[in-house]
């Protein structure tokens, strides 16, 4: 479903609703993937638009509400994926970052847990951990883009 409103807009939810299926009226809504384009800032202060640069997946469960957050670009670390160290990328975009979920900390009125380490990195408080450096660079993850 593509959305031109706001997340907590009535009419989102509405819609949402009206997808049940009909041979199904007492169904259930599952996860819920919120996607879409995101902005990032380049070394040079250009701000540029990537699609899925973070997806937040909402889990309306029986024990209470679950979200969880995934990043899918080099931007929030110290170096890209072929390991090169871009420090001013990471200082234009982490704080970004850490500020959103610090929001959705504040919003859900809990703190969250960090997922499960990926082989492009691991989360760390509000942000992606440090790589391991060898001779001033990170390691190439570029094996499996």
């Amino acid at each position: 479903m593509h959305l031109l409103r706001s997340l907590d807009d009535e009419q989102v939810f509405q819609r949402v609703q009206g997808m049940r299926p009909v041979g199904f009226p007492e169904a259930e809504m599952g996860d819920v993937l919120v996607a879409g384009a995101g902005v990032w800032v380049d070394e040079n202060g250009a701000r540029r638009s990537e699609y899925r640069l973070v997806e937040l997946t909402v889990s309306p469960e029986r024990l209470g509400l679950s979200a969880e957050v995934s990043v899918h670009h080099d931007i929030w670390g110290s170096c890209d994926f072929r390991g090169t160290p871009r420090p001013e990328v990471q200082q234009q975009n982490a704080p970004r970052l850490a500020a959103a979920l610090k929001d959705l900390d504040d919003l859900l009125g809990t703190v969250a847990e960090p997922g499960e380490a990926t082989y492009f990195g691991a989360a760390e408080g509000y942000g992606v951990a440090e790589p391991m450096m060898v001779d001033g660079r990170g390691p190439d993850l570029t094996d499996r883009l």
